[in-house]
């Protein structure tokens, strides 16, 4: 069974180097870059990739294309930012010289950060729907989290190792990506959705986002960086919720 790796990628040249020399095992790379101006293109380039152009159009949109490039229907999605680990590189291997048993494989993902692996904070296992049959699935139209919608009656197995992943830099980074993706990106979804927000969901929402990621998902056993990911989660929920009061309050203004 051939397997073709996708990737998405934009001014990626730190990382795309780990990104790419995990995917030896695959029958291809399909690389869709959305005007990178640094190395990405030809580092890229350099692991053997097929690289083609798009104009960004959204996170799905973007993995949606680089599946139709693809020459096989077996595909496995990677981000720029993740690696594959040893562990889940054997099961792939072993996977391609058997028939599959499944149409889509949910996989752990592992994210690192402050040089650290955090297996709380609701940070794990994280399963990520990324090596999947192109007949059966297609990846869902949505502006945040993207993930492969399986059709009806598809089957989902599930493998052990782990997909790692590399997403958070540093605090600023951080609070960066909060700031100008998620908690915009959210909230605009949850508006488009019909959801709205109150003064007690903006006062409650970061003392519950707190409290769950510290201390029911057990944050405290990641320590520092535990703390950190809580109060984080405390600030995109706050954010999320006063974004979303924002939108419907400009609307109501516009209406009246």
């Amino acid at each position: 069974m051939k397997i073709s790796a996708t990737v998405i990628t934009l001014n990626e040249e730190a990382a795309i180097a780990r990104a790419l020399s995990s995917l030896d095992w695959a029958d291809e790379i399909v690389v869709v870059d959305s005007g990178s101006t640094d190395k990405t293109i030809e580092i890229a380039e350099s692991f053997g990739a097929r690289v083609s152009h798009r104009n960004w159009t959204g996170f799905s949109d973007q993995k949606q294309f680089a599946d139709e490039l693809a020459e096989n229907d077996w595909i496995f999605s990677l981000d720029a930012d993740e690696e594959v680990s040893p562990e889940l590189k054997k099961e792939i291997i072993s996977f391609k010289t058997t028939k599959a048993d499944y149409d889509g494989f949910k996989i752990p993902r592992l994210a690192f950060y402050m040089n650290r692996p955090i297996r709380h904070s609701g940070w794990y296992p994280d399963a990520q729907l990324r090596l999947y049959d192109r007949k059966k699935g297609r990846w869902k139209s949505v502006p945040v989290h993207e993930s492969v919608e399986m059709t009806p009656g598809a089957s989902v197995g599930k493998l052990k190792g782990d997909i790692l992943h590399y997403s958070v830099q540093n605090a600023v980074h951080h609070h960066k990506m909060i700031g100008e993706r998620y908690a915009p990106l959210a909230a605009r979804a949850m508006f488009e959705a019909g959801r709205r927000s109150t003064y007690s969901k903006i006062l409650l929402a970061g003392p519950s986002a707190f409290f769950r990621s510290y201390l029911l998902k057990a944050g405290y056993l990641d320590g520092l960086p535990g703390l950190a990911i809580a109060n984080f989660a405390a600030h995109h929920a706050f954010l999320k919720q006063f974004l979303l009061w924002e939108l419907q309050h400009n609307q109501k203004e516009r209406n009246q």
